[in-house]
């Protein structure tokens, strides 16, 4: 960069303020490059300090700065899908912005203000995720030539870093070293911004729908310009604390054909935690927290099964939990179990009647967290040494001590293979003999819904009518576009549903699903199902819910149809929480001793606070309680029945075209359940 052109005065690094390492990790960057003066870049360097998504409310929609909600189109804009078909979805539907997309694009805005305020000409702008590819200043010095040979040394946005669209961005070449581009360039991770620049970003807020995208569709209201190839890029090293917003949309127009196992990764360094408090102080609200942050907790009982009672107070590490929350036989317990565990924290949800072992047990590491508090997430993180998770703390009604059931039932199904479960807090390892809890079910009621109990006969006389979704959309692991089409009305036999050959551009075959409109908390679902026994395609009949996913399946795959697959995923947080994970879930595989295939058989879930049946032909077939291996989904979820290709070979076997149409029967369903009145999300997203 010759002194005779505009230069960059200044050099901002957006850097949460609460990591330090990676602001560490980019001053390293910057000592190793030098300017045209042979200067380190860090001469130059000025920390922004980014804003928190942790800061941000849960209710934020639109102010002067963010517009929160966007479109499918506005992301098609930017990166066309020439093989969807944007005429069957609904392109204008919102969709809203994660918070870390609205943190880190205020983050983007705030910098821009500051080049206004302080009269910089030329800034650089890093996000504290990257590192410089060799050859960095060489480029930069050859791409600050052309500026002032072809642009008469001015530009309002030069991309230094940048990923184009899969199938290319649409440009003009304007020199060897830049171009000018039309759209199709991803992240915002490294570029010079003019003042001018800035002062136009200014003029078109708010930016609606994440930074990177909105600034796409200002590129024919700017002077942008970026290098031939990107010369900044994103550390791979570092897990990324953005949430994207636009996955389950693409997902669902099969976008997106194929994901990487969604396991949550975290697992708390300080344990065991013991959280004690009176009936409605927010106890079950405290538990579920612990459980957002890796926990695996023992909640609302008045006593603990004796195997694990009997290894905490040995001491042992071996134990099934690392936290317990309104256990009533541990109240008294509290200075044995201080000593037996240094590192164990105590929490209490009010100190009302807890003065007098407080006083007796020296140097308790204890902290309080009442419910009427608003930073319960900070008191708490700060308490257990962790970060909290980038969503609101759960408020849920305490569900009350319950009693634990010394009678059990044993499972009657012919369990005929051992399954691989996923690796989580939230499931117990199968490889230990626990049987989990078997407890009354709570008096209370921890959703804070409004239900009413109801009872639906659906002998699908018609087959559009107003219980139900006809499906038009997608998931990662279907081979298929769900479609209306493929719903057929069998006035003897109920509806048929069918997948079929059908070039649909982002899938070659179309598939079949009807979703409840409602959501239902606890109840009985039934079915009465004549399943496919095409190899490769999936009979389903269960119940889902996404933020967070919750699910209780019972599927049929066509190479087996012998074999009833039941299954629950469970993950924690109330209702928006976006705690998705879960790849394999936790399948048990069962012997019908029949074939599925032949006739019409009764398919039924019994969904209660304290356990899961599933019955067929009126016959247990299995049974599943509390931790049995993971905790009962708590929240109101939509009942799903659909026929699908399956992308796994290993679960459904190998589809034979040949086969095709594959065909499942559903003759009736009938609902005996609580309904959910109101909610404060509605979903209806199939995994």
């Amino acid at each position: 960069m010759k002194n005779t052109i505009p230069k960059i005065q200044k050099i901002y690094v957006i850097n949460l303020e609460r990591q330090p390492l990676r602001l560490n990790e980019i001053k390293r960057e910057l000592t190793y490059v030098s300017d045209c003066n042979g200067e380190s870049l860090w001469s130059m360097y000025e920390k922004y300090t980014a804003v928190d998504a942790r800061d941000l409310g849960d209710k934020f929609f639109k102010d002067n700065l963010v517009d929160a909600n966007y479109n499918l189109a506005e992301q098609l804009f930017v990166e066309p899908q020439p093989l969807a078909l944007p005429n069957r979805f609904d392109l204008e539907s919102p969709i809203q912005m994660s918070r870390p997309e609205i943190a880190v694009a205020k983050s983007h805005i705030g910098i821009w203000q500051k080049i206004l305020e302080n009269d910089d000409e030329y800034a650089l702008i890093l996000e504290d995720d990257i590192w410089f590819y060799p050859g960095f200043s060489n480029a930069l010095n050859k791409a600050w030539a052309d500026v002032q040979s072809t642009l008469n040394g001015s530009f309002d946005i030069l991309y230094l870093s940048y990923e184009e669209v899969k199938n290319g961005a649409p440009k003009t070449f304007i020199s060897s070293n830049l171009f000018r581009p039309v759209r199709g360039l991803w992240n915002l991770s490294g570029y010079v911004l003019s003042r001018n620049g800035a002062s136009k970003l200014l003029q078109l807020l708010p930016c609606r729908g994440p930074v990177d995208l909105w600034i796409n569709h200002q590129f024919d209201k700017i002077d942008v310009v970026a290098l031939k190839k990107s010369v900044i890029r994103q550390r791979l090293d570092i897990s990324s604390t953005n949430s994207y917003s636009i996955l389950p949309a693409l997902t669902k127009i099969g976008a997106i054909n194929s994901e990487g196992p969604a396991l949550f990764q975290i697992r708390p360094q300080v344990h065991p935690v013991f959280v004690f408090g009176n009936q409605n102080t927010g106890l079950t609200s405290v538990a579920m927290a612990l459980s957002m942050l890796g926990y695996r907790c023992c909640n609302d009982l008045k006593s603990l099964p004796k195997t694990e009672l009997d290894k905490l107070l040995m001491g042992r590490a071996d134990r099934i939990f690392n936290a317990y929350v309104n256990i009533g036989s541990l109240a008294t317990q509290v200075q044995l179990l201080q000593t037996l565990f240094s590192n164990a924290r105590f929490i209490f949800t009010d100190l009302k009647n807890q003065h007098s072992f407080l006083e007796n047990v020296a140097s308790l590491n204890y902290a309080v967290i009442r419910n009427d508090v608003s930073n319960k997430w900070k008191i708490l993180c700060e308490h257990l040494c962790c970060a909290p998770p980038v969503c609101a703390f759960p408020e849920l009604n305490d569900v009350g001590q319950r009693s634990l059931i010394e009678n059990t039932i044993s499972n009657t199904g012919k369990k005929i293979l051992s399954s691989k479960r996923d690796a989580s807090p939230w499931i117990v390892d199968s490889a230990t003999s626990w049987q989990g809890i078997h407890c009354m079910p709570s008096l209370f009621d921890a959703s804070s819904t409004q239900i009413t109990p109801v009872k639906i006969i659906e002998n699908f006389e018609s087959i559009v009518g107003s219980n139900w979704i006809l499906r038009e959309d997608t998931f990662t692991d279907n081979l298929a576009l769900f479609r209306p089409d493929n719903i057929y009305l069998q006035h003897e036999n109920g509806v048929t549903l069918d997948v079929k050959l059908d070039s649909l551009g982002v899938r070659d075959y179309s598939a079949a699903a009807i979703t409840s409109q409602e959501q239902f908390l606890y109840g009985r679902f039934e079915a009465m199902i004549k399943a496919s026994n095409t190899p490769g395609v999936v009979t389903g009949f269960f119940l889902h819910r996404n933020s967070p996913r919750q699910e209780i399946d019972i599927e049929i795959a066509g190479n087996r149809p012998n074999v009833l697959i039941v299954n629950v995923f469970f993950n924690p947080g109330g209702p928006g929480a976006k705690f998705d994970y879960g790849y394999r879930g936790t399948p048990t595989y069962i012997d019908l001793e029949f074939d599925a295939s032949d006739s019409f058989h009764q398919y039924v879930i019994e969904w209660r606070s304290n356990e899961i049946c599933w019955f067929v032909d009126k016959k247990l077939v299995h049974r599943r309680v509390e931790w049995q291996p993971t905790p009962i989904p708590h929240l109101p979820m939509s009942l799903h029945t659909n026929i699908w290709p399956c992308r796994s070979k290993e679960f459904a076997g190998i589809l034979d075209n040949r086969q095709l149409p594959a065909k499942t029967l559903i003759n009736s369903i009938n609902i005996d359940a609580v309904q959910v009145k109101t909610v404060t999300y509605h979903e209806h997203t199939c995994l």
